[in-house]
């Protein structure tokens, strides 16, 4: 536990609000930090139903809830009222959703972003650290596009607010297991005897547990400077490797059907860009991106160029280092989901 002892010691005694707090990455904070000295966490989101779940699992009284939008300044306003620090994961993150409600992705990813941020500022947050996904890297759906502007939007603020409220982005790829995800989708086929769908096998997929993605938040609210993104170096595997895995762990002769490439959906995934990579520091496990803080002289855009940027590959699922079928039941053996399915627990997706 000595990896969290700094991180620990800057949360006693503070407020901690999660937007969008009843999902996955919401209830590991909680479990990781509600046995810890800090003062209060507030999980804020529109579902109170799994807030009622979430109060009679944890019965904890240092965890408050506050039912509101990021799409209502009003509810932010109040639920920000002597909170310390954010942690920004309210997102609509299913892409065929956001493909038919685009303007739903934009208000609650882009706008939502900046109504959270705008009022952490006015608030005297200290810092706040904003979740975003790599499909924002080079997007080519919705979902990718509002996590795209709700970046620069994070930056743009980052510009504002300075050390004053420090905001921070972290990107990471799919976690594993999390609301939504193939895996229970997967492991509940299996169970019931029914064929795995895969898209294509060899789409890749970055691979990540849900602590590797608290882990990342609590790198950059420990290392991150005004603007900053970070990324966290990641393993990848074919969706063919993942399925085999799974078959090979729940010993079943379920077959594969490839049902092809579904809309909004890309072969691989990046996590930095070219042109990030570039200027990117690189810390061992993670990746830093600093803050673009050039301003409208547009003669540092037109006439400045960068000639090593000609020379960088973005780094994605397909450069990334790859697991082969044991690497993936190594991974997946680390999930409550995958373990309770080997044991017999039927799983719900």
């Amino acid at each position: 536990m000595k990896k969290y002892i700094k991180t620990k010691f800057m949360f006693n005694r503070k407020v901690l609000l999660i937007t969008g707090g009843t999902g996955t990455f919401g209830n590991a904070v909680l479990r990781r930090f509600l046995e810890t000295n800090i003062s209060e966490i507030r999980v804020f989101s529109r579902d109170e139903k799994k807030q009622d779940d979430m109060r009679k699992e944890y019965s904890n009284p240092k965890l408050k809830f506050y039912i509101g939008d990021v799409r209502n300044v009003d509810s932010l306003r109040d639920a920000m009222e002597g909170v310390d620090f954010i942690f920004h994961a309210a997102a609509l993150k299913q892409v065929p959703s956001c493909e038919f409600f685009p303007m739903e992705a934009l208000r609650t990813n882009a706008v939502g972003t900046h109504n959270v941020l705008t009022q952490a500022t006015a608030a005297g947050v200290k810092r706040v650290v904003v979740l975003s996904t790599d499909k924002a890297v080079y997007p080519i759906n919705a979902m990718g596009i509002s996590k795209a502007m709700m970046e620069k939007v994070a930056v743009a603020q980052s510009r504002v607010s300075g050390h004053r409220t420090v905001i921070n982005v972290t990107r990471y790829g799919n976690v594993m297991a999390s609301r939504g995800s193939v895996i229970p989708l997967f492991l509940k086929h299996i169970q019931e005897g029914k064929p795995m769908a895969v898209t294509d096998p060899n789409m890749t997929r970055f691979m990540m547990s849900i602590d590797d993605a608290v882990d990342l938040v609590l790198y950059a609210f420990t290392h991150g400077q005004p603007g900053d993104t970070f990324v966290q170096k990641a393993p990848a595997a074919t969706i063919e490797t993942l399925a085999l895995a799974l078959k090979k762990l729940m010993k079943t002769d379920v077959p594969v059907t490839i049902i092809g490439t579904r809309h909004g959906e890309k072969l691989y995934e990046s996590l930095l860009t070219r042109e990030e990579l570039a200027v990117a520091d690189d810390l061992g496990g993670y990746y830093r991106v600093p803050a673009d803080n050039r301003n409208l002289n547009y003669a540092a855009f037109f006439s400045e160029g960068r000639e090593e940027v000609s020379l960088k590959e973005d780094y994605n699922s397909h450069n990334s280092t790859r697991v082969d079928v044991d690497g993936m039941c190594e991974l997946l053996l680390k999930l409550e989901c995958v373990r309770s399915a080997m044991s017999g627990e039927r799983i719900a997706v």
